[in-house]
Order: C-alpha cells, then structure tokens, then sequence
C-alpha cells in the first residue's frame, strides 16, 4: 500500500466532521462501524468497572484556578525524550485500526503526524512499521512491542523499528492473556480476513485475539525489561503498570518510563483507573523518569489533572478509532486539534502559562460526594 498523503483524500462527508467534545464520538462511531469491530473497539472486561472508573475517577479533583497572572495566551508544547512536541498527547498503541477505517494505522499515523504529536506504532497492526513511520515525517514515532516466545523475532522487529525511525519502544507488559471481554464473546468476534497483520509471522487474518497472542511469551519477568532495552537501544516505556512497587521496580531495571495504563479497561476488572493509580506512582518515581497515562481522557481538563498528578503526558486511545471511522486522517487531526484546544483553554483559565507550570497544588480531591452527603 502506498504510504503518499494522496491515500488519504478524504471523501466530502469525512472533511465535514465537526468535534464538539471527545465524549459524543463513541455513539457516532457505533452508527458506522459494524457490530463486531465496534465492541472490540468500545468494550471493556467483566462489569466495566474500570472501563468507567479511567473516565469517571477524573471527575474526583477540582482545579483551584490563579487569576490576575498577566497570561496572554499559554504554551501547550513541550519536550519528550528531548524531542519538542506540539502538546503533551499522544496516540498509544492500538491493534488493528483497519477495523475503523481503510486507510488503517497509515491514516491515524498521518492525522497525529499533522498535530506533530507522539504516534505510537503496534505490534498488532495492519500495517507494516516502515510504512506507518513514513506515513507523516512529523511528530515522534514509538514503537510498542509484545513480546513474542521467539528473541529472535522480537530483537527483528526492535531493530526495525529503530531503522524506520522509532525514538522510543513501549513495552506492553499487560496483555499475556486477553481479559473477560463479553462484548467479542457475544458477537463472536474474529478480525476479518481482509485485515493482515504483516509484522507478526503467523498472526493468520480470521482468527480471534486470544488465538494470536498464543504466539507471544506466557510469564513475562524483569529480564525481559532488559533484553528489550539492550536489543533496541531506545528508550524503553514499561507501560501497563499500576502498582508503584512495579514503577519501582522497572526503574531498577533500566526503564525510561513508566506507562501508567489498565489496557483501556480491557484486562482484569476492578483494578484502579489510570488517573488513580498515578498519584501513588508519582510519589515512588519521585521525577527520575517521565511518567505517560493512558486511559479516559475526554477533556482538556482531564490532561491538565493528569498533568498535574506527576504525568508527562496522556494517551487518547479510543477517540482516535472512533476518529478515524468518521473522518479519515482528518478526523483524527480533528480530534486532536480540538483537545489541544480545550487544553490550552483549561491552562489559560487556571493561570498555567507553559505545561511545566502545571502542578498538584492546582488540585483539590473532591471528596465529600452527593453519596456520602445523603447517608
């Protein structure tokens, strides 16, 4: 597939989308994308307790705003791995984005490449890494890696992505199994034959997710924190932690980052929501290394709180799906540019001039709630 932007003219209905708010894109989403991609897309594990907690617990902290500041009009850009990005919001990894849209990963490479924001490549995807690095020469290109039972392989694709252009490897480290996802067990969901996954060697198109991740590693451990830091030579995320004895430990061992993230809600039900785990994870990595969220950002608001928390930057999963079924790269870019926009109308309103003046003391924890008032 070629990887020129001419593969991505979008046809009139995509150029029209208009976002109002991140939120609303789901159920616009669901009226153009089938029932199976949809609830792979959308659904969470067990109850969805965590699925709801990521956006919901956001809602846990008021902003204390500063006023008489003399701010004009604030700075959202800022510095990741020494590199100046547009905002602190990137696009994490996600497998197979050919279920939302034709263009696939090169369409939602292209549309956070246009915001010159973090794109992070997956091992799942329909696309080839080298094509997905060209698909835009802007903004950072990452490279998420789950670790195949084969080194071999996985040392393969390490060095290729180094080759394409990958500045930073995302070590998913919570994904050995798939959690209890009802939504694919009801609609008895297998990715549709038309979509490869050409950087994986025996990830056949048809099959389940369950059946393709038979062919990574069962009982990951630290050491293979290491293997992926000296076989890449990139700065290495550990992302998918929750416990600030793992942030601890991953440091030990050579870590970059620290990837706070519950999959999206995806693997075991009833873990915290990202933005609650990040607190106590600040406090262990004491600023030695960056710390990235993903997992229920919807707002502006939302990225200011995480900021706030001790976080370098957030992920926007979901939305860039739903995005890109509506619209194509421009969709995503939509999406993108209206976040930033709430971004920086949240740190114009709080007295934050530049992304680094962003701190906890601009939080409050909300916790006397109606619940508790009425008991």
């Amino acid at each position: 597939m070629s990887t020129t932007v001419e593969l991505f003219s979008a046809p009139a209905a995509e150029q029209d989308l208009a976002v109002v708010n991140l939120r609303e894109l789901e159920d616009r989403a669901a009226k153009v994308l089938q029932t199976g991609p949809f609830g792979y897309i959308s659904g969470g594990s067990g109850d969805e307790i965590t699925l709801r907690e990521n956006v919901e617990a956001f809602d846990d902290y008021r902003i204390v705003p500063r006023y008489l500041t003399g701010l004009d009009e604030p700075d959202i850009s800022t510095e990741i791995f020494g590199t100046k990005v547009a905002a602190p919001i990137f696009c994490p990894p996600m497998a197979a984005h050919g279920l939302a849209h034709i263009t696939a990963e090169l369409g939602s490479s292209h549309g956070w490449g246009e915001a010159n924001c973090p794109y992070t490549m997956a091992t799942l995807s329909n696309t080839l890494i080298e094509h997905i690095a060209t698909a835009h020469p802007a903004g950072p290109k990452w490279f998420q890696l789950y670790f195949a039972k084969d080194k071999g392989l996985n040392a393969e694709l390490l060095q290729r992505a180094k080759a394409a252009g990958a500045t930073a490897i995302v070590f998913a480290v919570d994904l050995e199994r798939p959690g209890n996802r009802e939504a694919d067990m009801k609609n008895d969901f297998h990715f549709p034959s038309i979509l490869k996954f050409p950087n994986i060697p025996g990830a056949l198109a048809g099959e389940s997710l369950g059946e393709i991740m038979k062919l990574f590693k069962h009982g990951l451990d630290w050491d293979d924190v290491t293997f992926v830091r000296e076989a890449s030579g990139l700065p290495v995320i550990v992302k998918g932690l929750l416990s600030p004895h793992d942030a601890k430990m991953a440091i030990e061992y050579g870590a970059s980052a620290i990837g706070v993230s519950n999959h999206g809600g995806r693997q075991l039900d009833n873990v915290p929501g990202a933005i609650v785990a990040l607190p106590l994870i600040t406090d262990v990595v004491q600023g030695r290394v960056p710390i990235f969220l993903d997992g229920g950002v919807r707002r502006g608001v939302h990225v200011l709180e995480a900021l706030a928390l001790g976080a370098s930057a957030v992920g926007v999963g979901r939305p860039t799906l739903y995005s890109l079924a509506l619209g194509g790269w421009r969709g995503v870019h939509g999406m993108i540019e209206h976040l930033k926009q709430e971004f920086a109308l949240a740190m114009k309103l709080s007295g934050a001039a530049r992304v680094k003046d962003i701190h906890a003391g601009m939080l409050v924890p909300q916790t006397t709630s109606i619940r508790f008032r009425q008991s």
